[in-house]
């Protein structure tokens, strides 16, 4: 679990909200992949590294507030699923994907994806 120092040196900035704490997860060559977390459940991914494998889920293409973002129709309802920044500098790219969840889960990990910006 990042501590806010640690948080605060992500080459992202992020709000989670009460409760949840970001974790470390699958580090390759030059690539780290973070994961939000409440508990035990997997709210969204976070891959800063040179080249990601956006887009993970299919939908409509947007770009949005500088990056780009996919948005998904799941049962009539519009869900934007992902989202990539590039940037000049490492890492290239900052790819973020939330969770395919459920109800206000859903909402909640769409909220938190969408407070994610560069550095």
């Amino acid at each position: 679990m990042l501590d806010a120092a640690a948080i605060a040196a992500l080459p992202f900035s992020i709000e989670l909200p009460p409760g949840f704490r970001i974790e470390t997860g699958r580090p390759g060559p030059n690539f780290k992949i973070y994961t939000v977390k409440r508990g035990d459940k997997s709210f969204a991914m976070i891959y800063a590294g040179p080249s990601s494998q956006f887009p993970i889920y299919s939908g409509e293409m947007a770009e949005v507030g500088g990056r780009a973002t996919v948005v998904a129709n799941q049962g009539g309802t519009r869900h934007a699923m992902e989202h990539l920044f590039q940037r000049e500098t490492a890492p290239k790219e900052i790819h973020v994907w939330i969770m395919s969840l459920e109800g206000a889960d859903q909402a909640l990990a769409e909220r938190i994806g969408q407070t994610v910006d560069v550095r």
